[in-house]
């Protein structure tokens, strides 16, 4: 957990989802709540950041977020959601709160987290990598090696390769665990197996994953936090990322209410 000093004297840019409802409205809201306190920053669209700053504001839904939070890792920029789509995890504040989540950012009542990424050839993600055959419709035969060693093959729709992060999104969709963000560890979640043998598995995230794809001619699609997309054709190897997510976090937040909050975590149904 890092803490920040001296806030206002720091670079900051807002970047925005131009395809999301109301975008446009939050980031001159945020712009100018931010010139109050004589701070002027940089204003982006998602689809055109660039580097070069220390803090960053995310206008826009997770999706917007794990865009964001890809491209300012490798910068180690700090970056803090404002959620304007439906779930909203990743995010930290609504358009309704701004003000106050400013002022707490100015006043350094937040933390950054740094949060583990995967990586496979040039690309990362925060959540997930998601591995499926290009034969459409069909299961796939996939075969998974750790460190070199065989563990066991599937027959199934695909493999999810998640972070703690991407833990409660693709993964905990197809009956994976949901582990707590600080964790070292990577989760092996199948996508619909058939067999009853196939359940999840979470190892260590210094471990190296190789996945390959048995009498197959037309390889995998690879799909990074669901957003970018790449064709394989021979074994895929994820491993843990030499860059790391920072998300700013504020002090009086927590996973296990975001949890609750969001997902409705121990809930009953009644209650929902």
């Amino acid at each position: 957990m890092v803490y920040y000093k001296c806030m206002k004297n720091k670079k900051f840019v807002i970047c925005y989802n131009n395809q999301i409802q109301n975008s446009v409205a939050v980031k001159d809201l945020l712009a100018a709540i931010l010139l109050e306190y004589s701070i002027s920053a940089d204003i982006v669209d998602i689809d055109n950041l660039k580097n070069g700053y220390e803090f960053a504001f995310i206008i826009g839904g997770d999706g917007t977020i794990l865009k964001a939070a890809r491209f300012f890792a490798k910068t180690e920029t700090a970056i803090f959601g404002v959620n304007l789509g439906r779930l909203g995890f990743l995010s930290q504040s609504s358009k309704e709160h701004i003000r106050e989540s400013v002022e707490k950012i100015l006043n350094n009542h937040f933390h950054i987290e740094e949060r583990i990424m995967l990586e496979c050839d040039n690309a990362i993600a925060l959540n997930d990598f998601v591995i499926k055959g290009n034969s459409h419709g069909r299961t796939a035969k996939l075969s998974l090696k750790i460190n070199g060693k065989a563990v066991c093959d599937y027959l199934a729709d695909g493999l999810i390769i998640s972070t703690p992060t991407g833990s409660t999104a693709y993964g905990l969709s197809a009956g994976g665990p949901v582990l707590a963000p600080n964790l070292g560890a990577f989760v092996i979640v199948p996508i619909c197996p058939h067999t009853l043998t196939a359940r999840p598995l979470v190892i260590p995230d210094n471990e190296i994953i190789t996945v390959s794809m048995e009498d197959s001619e037309d390889g995998f699609v690879v799909s990074t936090d669901g957003q970018n997309f790449f064709n394989y054709k021979s074994d895929i190897i994820i491993k843990k990322s030499s860059y790391k997510a920072k998300l700013a976090l504020l002090d009086d937040s927590d996973f296990y209410s975001i949890l609750r909050d969001k997902l409705h975590w121990g809930t009953s149904p009644a209650n929902i």
